[in-house]
């Protein structure tokens, strides 16, 4: 048996079990894990179900003393984290004993990339994180092709701009197929810009795989959305993470690690929006990252530390992925092997004794705060740490800053989010608008 903690795990009573399922479990659920949905996401934000759910677990920390706790599901071994020391051991134990593969993302992820390396086994995971770390360049700031990625984020923030100019507002529908646009000529090339139909299949694969068993695979949606995939990937058009593919050597689930960038990128997109938000409505923190972009030519790549500062304390107020799941390989003190460990983000995010809990801090990434807390985790940790977060740093930075350079925003639907104010636990990016302004 392995041993990862001194601490042993209390047992969660039935009436404590139901309030983590009422108050935490189904709200997530509700709001879409693979694929956000708004009408879920409109309430969560009205009612700010997050909120009662860090009360909640803040509650069963002090009552426990952060020990983690065993919660009472049938025919489940289910353990809640709830100290940050377990966090930053339970991440740093991928893939074995704490595997990334889980029975509830093995059932959803099947659904539109089976063969993905999240979901893989120990055997084949090896070799497809190996090739996904070499294509997308993990642990580099600058990717390799930022120089033509570079130029598509500034084509398409000039033809957003001028749509938004236009109409007079920005909103997110407005923005995620600007978005969109982008992701298909980084990921796959200039000629997949506009295949919008490549990424509606994925979008009804992703609404399905939010209900995972329950939902029948869609066998033939799912192949037709792998052949114009593939046909995209086999131009490996230059200046596309599907050259770089072409050159790294295909082991024949590309196809599926892609399915995963593009999901992921989904949540990058909301990431950026959410950013646009707090630098419209924090003038100081807009004034800085203006100074950082003062005299940048931004057709070419640059680091942007303060605006890729700006998109990691977005993502840790609001988590693009709220839920961490991890499922032991064999026996250990959390539990026999197979037990689900569970590590709710924004409990640790907006813990309350954090001084910044509830306010935009950029400057805790860049000051050495953040890395001093295991419970930060906004891609992850440990070797299951995103892949691909500092390509969506770059991309969302230097979209960000096309944005906000020469050009203003105000919001006009929302919560408020002010410097003053406690910022919501729980935001709804498809409800967010905005009004441009003269920089």
């Amino acid at each position: 048996m392995t041993s990862t903690r001194v601490t042993q795990p209390v047992t969660a009573s039935v009436t404590e079990t139901l309030r983590v399922a009422a108050e935490v479990a189904l709200p997530t659920l509700a709001g879409g894990v693979i694929k956000r949905r708004p009408v879920a996401m409109a309430v969560a934000g009205k009612l700010q179900f997050d909120r009662s759910a860090v009360r909640l677990l803040r509650r069963l920390r002090d009552r426990y003393q952060g020990r983690p706790l065993k919660l009472r599901v049938p025919g489940r071994s289910v353990e809640l984290v709830l100290s940050g020391a377990d966090v930053g051991a339970v991440l740093a134990g991928a893939p074995t004993p704490f595997s990334p593969s889980t029975v509830e993302k093995r059932a959803a992820l099947g659904h539109f990339q089976p063969h993905g390396v999240l979901i893989s086994d120990v055997v084949d995971r090896g070799p497809r994180r190996k090739f996904t770390e070499a294509v997308l360049e993990t642990g580099r700031p600058l990717h390799g092709l930022a120089a033509p990625f570079a130029r598509a984020i500034a084509d398409e923030a000039a033809v957003l701009l001028s749509e938004v100019a236009h109409a007079g507002s920005l909103d997110w529908d407005t923005f995620t197929v600007a978005w969109w646009r982008l992701v298909r000529r980084v990921v796959l090339g200039s000629a997949a810009r506009d295949d919008e139909t490549l990424t509606d299949l994925l979008e009804r694969l992703r609404l399905d795989a939010n209900w995972a068993y329950l939902h029948p695979q869609r066998k033939r949606v799912r192949e037709q959305f792998r052949q114009r995939l593939t046909a995209h990937l086999g131009r490996a058009e230059p200046g596309s993470l599907a050259a770089a593919i072409a050159a790294v050597g295909d082991d024949g689930t590309a196809a599926d690690q892609v399915a995963h960038w593009l999901f992921a990128f989904d949540a990058a997109g909301m990431a950026t929006y959410r950013t646009l938000a707090l630098l419209a409505t924090h003038p100081a923190a807009l004034d800085r990252a203006r100074t950082e972009l003062s005299g940048l030519d931004l057709t070419e790549p640059n680091q942007l530390s303060y605006l890729r500062a700006c998109v990691l304390d977005a993502v840790r107020l609001w988590p693009t992925t709220p839920m961490i799941l991890r499922e032991t390989t064999e026996d250990t003190s959390w539990g026999r092997a197979g037990t689900t460990v569970l590590i709710f983000t924004p409990f640790f995010h907006r813990d309350a004794a954090l001084p910044y809990a509830d306010r935009f801090e950029p400057d805790m990434w860049l000051d050495g705060r953040a890395a001093e807390n295991p419970a930060l985790v906004p891609f992850s940790a440990g070797p299951a740490i995103c892949p691909g977060r500092d390509l969506v740093r770059f991309c969302a930075s230097t979209m960000l800053a096309n944005l906000v350079r020469d050009h203003g925003f105000e919001q006009t639907s929302g919560p408020v989010l002010a410097p003053e104010n406690p910022l919501p636990a729980t935001l709804d990016n498809f409800h967010l608008s905005f009004r441009p302004l003269p920089a």
